[in-house]
């Protein structure tokens, strides 16, 4: 198996990962992953949870396609941009979804505080990016300014993008906001979440330095 189609197969499988867990109904959302210049992403129209490698297309980083004979998602100019732009750590994966939690809480808030100590990983609040027209310039310039120090944003009344250093941990960002969100919602229907504060932030970012927290290490 060359690299591209390999590259495809691991992006039909994540698609249909993603699906099996309900964070995909459907063709709606999309998600792509990097290798080098040239980007896998999936194709439009195609229905995720039977994705294969012949559903995802193969882009350079200014769209032109390399591979694959079908036109890729809408959404394209929002995950090229994200790869191109400067970040502290390169992105290698990209995931778009309409998810119920994420986007119900995004038809409502401008942000979701941070109520859970593992939010910190996708860097602190998730913002909400101002509602723009889908596929639009506009729409990937304002979830661009949304993800600036963040693994992950919401994309008001529309889903929510979750980055990652590689494909496996853009899913994974996906479903842990996927969480996060059920999670506020869950404790807004009891009373009003009580946020932590920037000292309780900095504590765990702390103890997690100091304990190595979230990497595997044998037992002492």
């Amino acid at each position: 198996m060359d690299q591209l189609t390999g590259l495809r197969s691991a992006v039909a499988a994540a698609a249909r990962e993603l699906a099996a867990a309900g964070m995909f109904v459907g063709s709606a959302g999309n998600l792509s992953a990097r290798q080098g210049d040239l980007v896998a992403l999936t194709a439009t129209g195609a229905v995720l949870a039977q994705a294969t490698a012949d559903h995802v297309t193969v882009v350079d980083l200014d769209g032109r396609m390399v591979a694959g004979e079908l036109a890729p998602t809408s959404e394209a100019a929002l995950h090229l941009g994200v790869y191109r732009q400067s970040r502290s750590e390169p992105v290698g994966g990209v995931v778009h979804t309409h998810s119920r939690m994420a986007t119900a809480l995004a038809t409502v808030l401008d942000e979701v505080p941070v109520v859970h100590y593992q939010q910190l990983v996708l860097g602190g609040t998730l913002r909400v990016a101002p509602f723009h027209p889908f596929g639009s310039a506009d729409l990937a310039r304002a979830v661009m300014a949304a993800l600036e120090d963040r693994s992950a944003a919401l994309m008001a009344n529309h889903g929510q993008v979750a980055l990652g250093r590689d494909l496996a941990q853009a899913v994974a960002n996906a479903q842990l906001t996927e969480w996060l969100c059920e999670l506020y919602w869950t404790a807004r229907a009891i009373g009003r979440p009580r946020p932590l504060t920037p000292a309780d932030q900095l504590a765990v970012i702390e103890a997690a330095a100091a304990m190595g927290y979230g990497s595997t290490r044998r037992a002492a």
